[in-house]
């Protein structure tokens, strides 16, 4: 009985929000603006386990090496000064009851909600290894900072992963005089995205870069010897570099949802609202399972998807009553090469590619019908892309010259 009265006793003695959000990354963000569009008076907490206040993600990995334009005074998205939100950083959620409508912290602390948003993010795969200064699973902002700093002056980084962040972070290391060796598991960098031609048009970019490629390997552990790290790969080869960071992909953070009783399955599964099996709790961003009008349900990991639904999902908290109808796109920018997508991007399948000036557009056919478009070094409407995917000819030849350029 004491220990009821105590918990119920926490419970009066922490603050209640109107809104309160889990999780401080570019979710958050927006969706703290989206809540003010139509709320201007609500209570808005953000918890986050990170160290910073929420910024824009895609910079990490692209201008902040690449655009001397572009200093780190651009990367917050001050979300207290423009919506009088409340930050909490460094705090980890453990627990939601629902019932009571409140959320549990590691430190005990115990924080009331109306409306709650799960914007947890993603977790880095990892690999085995012990804790490093010079090693990092690369995520956040104080990860570039830590890699920014080992940088330059002709360090050698270990590059692992040939996905957006491990190709990035290659062709942005080598860019700051920085030796950079990138290890992946394709024979081709890309082969798993793209078509041949173009994986090789791809790999070739970094050969020319000066970035040294070990294809077809992966990594299986670490250690350290000395001033050196030592990676060691699946064919038992070794190659050591002052820091080693991994781009090996994520996993949607899940446990909370799961915990709570909310239905998931590869993500936690949310209603064209944003609106999980909780009519009070809403999920966004990369943990999402959400209905797309042209891809249906899905499950997307990218920085498009999570500031539109970010600020989709902060209006229907507010009572917007507006559903989240947007197809999200992917890209990336490496050396001279710019390329965005909307949809599958699988080589198995058959692919069309239609040059357009001096770059292409390529579409992953399915039962003849468009699944992805790749927008190769080529500038067109995203919109037209969305139409193509959404209402393609019944012949699929006719997708030839149907997307131009701007």
């Amino acid at each position: 009985m004491a220990a009821q009265n105590e918990t119920q006793q926490m419970q009066q003695a922490n603050q209640s929000y109107d809104y309160l959000i889990i999780g401080g990354g570019v979710v958050a963000g927006y969706a703290a603006t989206g809540i003010r569009e139509q709320d201007q008076d609500g209570t808005i907490k953000i918890l986050s386990n990170d160290q910073d206040v929420p910024y824009t993600r895609p910079a990490l990995t692209k201008k902040l090496w690449t655009d001397s334009s572009f200093t780190e005074e651009q990367v917050p998205f001050h979300t207290t000064e423009e919506t009088g939100a409340e930050i909490q950083l460094r705090s980890e959620v453990t627990a939601i009851n629902r019932d009571r409508h409140t959320v549990q912290l590691a430190d005990g602390s115990v924080i009331g909600y109306r409306k709650l948003l799960l914007a947890t993010g993603s977790e880095p795969t990892k690999v085995k290894g012990p804790e490093d200064e010079h090693v990092i699973f690369f995520r956040s902002w104080e990860d570039y900072r830590k890699l920014r700093a080992q940088s330059g002056k002709h360090q050698h980084v270990l590059v692992v992963g040939g996905g957006y962040i491990g190709a990035e972070l290659a062709a942005a290391l080598v860019q700051n005089n920085t030796r950079a060796t990138l290890i992946y598991p394709d024979n081709i960098l890309g082969a798993k995205q793209f078509p041949e031609e173009i994986a090789h048009e791809y790999e070739s970019a970094f050969k020319k870069a000066g970035v040294e490629l070990v294809n077809g390997k992966r990594a299986e552990s670490y250690r350290r010897e000395d001033d050196e790290l030592v990676l060691t790969l699946d064919d038992g080869t070794e190659i050591r570099g002052d820091s080693i960071v991994f781009g090996l992909g994520v996993s949607p953070r899940l446990s909370l949802a799961k915990d709570s009783g909310l239905e998931v399955t590869k993500g936690v599964v949310v209603d064209e609202y944003l609106r999980t099996s909780d009519p009070d709790i809403y999920a966004a961003g990369d943990i999402a399972s959400y209905p797309d009008k042209i891809l249906g349900r899905n499950l997307i990991g990218h920085v498009d998807h999570a500031r539109k639904s970010g600020e989709a999902v902060g209006k229907a908290m507010a009572g917007s009553n507006e559903a989240y109808t947007h197809t999200p796109y992917f890209y990336s920018v490496v050396f001279d090469i710019s390329w965005k997508a909307i949809g599958t991007l699988d080589p198995t399948l058959d692919t069309i590619v239609d040059k357009v000036n001096k770059g292409k557009v390529v579409y992953f056919l399915k039962d003849n019908k468009p699944a992805g478009i790749l927008l190769w070094n080529a500038e067109a409407d995203l919109d037209e892309v969305r139409q193509i995917l959404q209402n393609p000819p019944a012949d699929p030849a006719e997708l030839k010259g149907a997307i131009q350029e701007k």
